[in-house]
């Protein structure tokens, strides 16, 4: 079994002539949290969108489980890969069971029915994401929250074996963060991939095992988050000062613009 589960090499993307990733390389490894970080226009959410094939590079490759992503047909690469976007939202009046049955279609043929061990899957995210006891409830009327920890489900009822998630904890309040971040350190721990796009540097340190900051497109500093995360690289990518921790694990907190 590889440890690298996805490997991406010297990726160049462009949109309407402007470089929008430039010679960026790195890897996922089975068992960590990847944090993609930097400030807004840097590259982040295009990296994800070229890793599942929704976006195609101008240069460069995507290995999957050490085959090209380019062998994996498009149902085959959503069993690989759980994808969380930014625009994962449900606006439709469905119930949150219904909601996260949508995780089971890339193992359903066409207008299949859910079989009786899609259904105990998908009891099984609800619960891994604590929201069996908003079963019967439509997501249109939870709270901010509750319906990010329902997207989670639904992209665990996919089995997948690595999560690209994409500011998974925007918008959400101090506790739901916490709890969105711990459910992704408890799946990077059953041995699956995660990369997650972060713009909280406070989780990013606190929770990833490694970081890639982004700057203009290329990256500015890869590794362990007090290697990324120092005075200096914060200044030239952010133009902030921080402060600094290290009681149980190491954490930075911006501080103030400079």
């Amino acid at each position: 079994m590889t440890n690298t589960m996805i490997q991406v090499e010297k990726l160049k993307v462009k949109l309407n002539g402007m470089a929008i990733l430039n010679e960026v390389s790195f890897s996922l490894g089975r068992g960590e949290i990847l944090g993609l970080v930097g400030p807004n226009g840097a590259g982040k959410t295009t990296i994800l969108k070229v890793i599942t094939g929704l976006l195609r590079p101008e240069e460069g490759s995507v290995n999957i489980l050490g085959k090209p992503s380019r062998y994996f047909s498009s149902r085959s690469l959503a069993r690989k890969l759980g994808y969380l976007s930014q625009e994962s939202k449900v606006h439709w009046p469905l119930r949150v069971e219904r909601v996260v049955a949508l995780g089971r279609t890339p193992y359903l043929m066409p207008w299949e029915d859910l079989r009786e061990t899609d259904m105990k899957i998908i009891d099984s995210a609800l619960r891994e994401t604590d929201t069996y006891h908003l079963k019967g409830r439509r997501v249109d009327h939870l709270a901010g929250g509750e319906k990010a920890l329902v997207m989670m489900a639904r992209l665990l009822a996919g089995e997948p074996e690595m999560i690209l998630a994409d500011e998974p904890v925007q918008g959400l309040d101090p506790a739901h963060s916490l709890q969105v971040m711990e459910l992704l350190r408890r799946i990077a721990e059953s041995g699956k991939g995660v990369l997650v796009v972060l713009h909280d540097l406070a989780l990013a340190s606190r929770f990833c095992h490694r970081i890639l900051l982004l700057r203009g497109g290329t990256i500015v500093a890869s590794g362990r988050p007090p290697e990324v995360f120092s005075p200096e690289h914060l200044k030239t990518s952010y133009h902030i000062e921080a402060k600094y921790g290290n009681s149980d694990e190491f954490y930075v907190v911006p501080w103030r613009r400079i």
